[in-house]
């Protein structure tokens, strides 16, 4: 990790560029990844998404209909926005109130929060350390909450003053969503419903999450440039709270849970590839989401489920390797659509 101690050259907050009338050519994308976008913050793009309703998907017990509704989005889609998810509206609101505040704040007051390559953890506003790397039109606040040994209030920002408080009950609320998503997921895939917790790290508490909450400043050529270059998260699920719909949210199930319907096990299901999202920019307004990221353990192998790869009669496809080997990709390389995965691939 050595090599990621620190950025390769200066980092420029993106917000401090929003007035210029031709941006850098830095952030200028090829023709071929501005187009066609899937999954864009607060975009009418994301309006073909499936829909999945969890009221039915408690604690106790998987709603077969609900999910059998998951499996079947995760399977043909990847993404699918989850309406009466449990998550108060009035928590949202007050969650994207709070980091609306902050990065409302001089820029000045954000860079005391300033982040590295090495954990991502605080302001940011660049992904991978390839010099001279093409860059998104964007600025960011990541930060962990599990494992609790990960988690450090003195690197959360301190202003707004409710924000460490708010962000603490909104990640705790989404965070049940994901284990009722688990359980969806594994009833999904004919397993019993606690085997996909059961490989993210077996133990209550044991399984990771983090935060990213985006912030897309105004930008003169939106043609021209991406808030978020064409990627696949790397983690087990992403719920994204769009920017325009504060009640609904949507949700991934991407390609590194593992033994999920888009992920690398060789299930009858998995020829269709995980999903690719983009993040598209606007010259009117600013925009701002924010991705809940629920990881495996970090030095948990991630690997096709055993009984998956019997049940298709084939072979694993990919090499296993702990979730944080798999990360550290990412890292180095930034968003690279799913080459990722193909470095991985075993014939």
């Amino acid at each position: 990790m050595d090599c990621l101690a620190e950025w390769p050259e200066p980092v420029v907050p993106v917000e401090s560029l929003a007035h210029l009338q031709t941006i850098p050519d830095r952030y200028v994308n090829p023709p071929e990844e501005r187009s066609n976008c899937i999954a864009s913050a607060g975009d009418d793009a994301v309006d073909a998404i499936p829909v999945v309703d969890l009221a039915a998907l408690t604690e106790e017990r998987v709603d077969a209909a609900v999910a059998e509704a998951v499996s079947a989005a995760c399977r043909g889609w990847g993404f699918f926005q989850a309406v009466n998810h449990g998550v108060a509206p009035e928590l949202v609101r007050r969650f994207a109130a709070a980091w609306r505040g902050f990065f409302c704040l001089p820029v000045e007051v954000k860079q005391r929060y300033a982040n590295s390559p090495a954990t991502y953890e605080g302001y940011g506003s660049r992904l991978g350390v390839d010099r001279e790397a093409a860059l998104d039109w964007s600025d960011y606040y990541f930060l962990h909450l599990l494992p609790r040994r990960l988690k450090d209030h003195r690197k959360w920002p301190q202003l707004p003053l409710e924000l460490c408080e708010v962000t603490e009950e909104y990640g705790a609320e989404v965070r049940l969503l994901c284990r009722r998503l688990m359980r969806a997921l594994s009833a999904g895939l004919g397993l019993q419903e606690g085997r996909l917790a059961a490989a993210f790290g077996g133990e209550e508490d044991e399984e990771a999450a983090c935060m990213r909450i985006n912030f897309y400043p105004k930008c003169s050529q939106p043609e021209l440039a991406l808030g978020l270059s064409p990627h696949s998260d790397p983690g087990g699920l992403t719920v994204l709270l769009p920017d325009t719909t504060p009640r609904d949210f949507k949700s991934a199930a991407p390609e590194t849970a593992p033994g999920s319907p888009s992920a690398r096990s060789p299930t009858p299901s998995s020829s269709t590839s995980p999903t690719r999202s983009k993040v598209v920019v606007n010259a009117e307004k600013e925009r701002m989401s924010a991705a809940y990221f629920y990881n495996p353990r970090s030095d948990v192998a991630v690997e096709p489920l055993p009984e998956l790869v019997e049940a298709s009669g084939g072979a694993a496809l990919y090499r296993p390797m702990t979730f944080d080997e798999y990360r550290l990709y990412i890292r180095q390389k930034g968003p690279q659509g799913k080459s990722q995965l193909s470095e991985l691939y075993q014939d």
